[in-house]
């Protein structure tokens, strides 16, 4: 289950829930273990310079290596920038889990896991 978090200055016109859907779909396509991706944008209203840091966090898994990420990271750029209309200082990290990260689904009866 990946995360991805988007921190832009707010002066960006995007659609982040669009890039959240385009992250998720490269990902999976990528690697169909991957499922859903946990997405946060987080607009800036105090910044210098126009700026998008984009993070997606991965769990270590033998088959993303080197060749995976460099793969990875070069598509989510191109298809990324497609999204951009203006020009901005663009940041993209493509970072993995350290080994005793937790992560699992918590659920509580009579309760489904919201979606927006």
């Amino acid at each position: 289950m990946p995360h991805v978090e988007i921190k832009y200055s707010d002066n960006l016109k995007i659609n982040t829930k669009e890039v959240f859907d385009v992250i998720e779909q490269i990902i999976n396509n990528k690697d169909a273990s991957a499922g859903v991706c946990k997405s946060r944008a987080y607009p800036c209203l105090e910044y210098k310079h126009s700026h998008i840091l984009i993070t997606i966090s991965l769990l270590t898994k033998s088959h993303r290596n080197k060749e995976f990420t460099l793969a990875l990271s070069t598509e989510l750029e191109a298809s990324i920038k497609k999204h951009l209309k203006q020009s901005v200082y663009f940041s993209l990290n493509i970072e993995y889990s350290q080994a005793y990260y937790t992560t699992n689904v918590h659920l509580v009866d009579g309760d489904i896991l919201a979606e927006t």
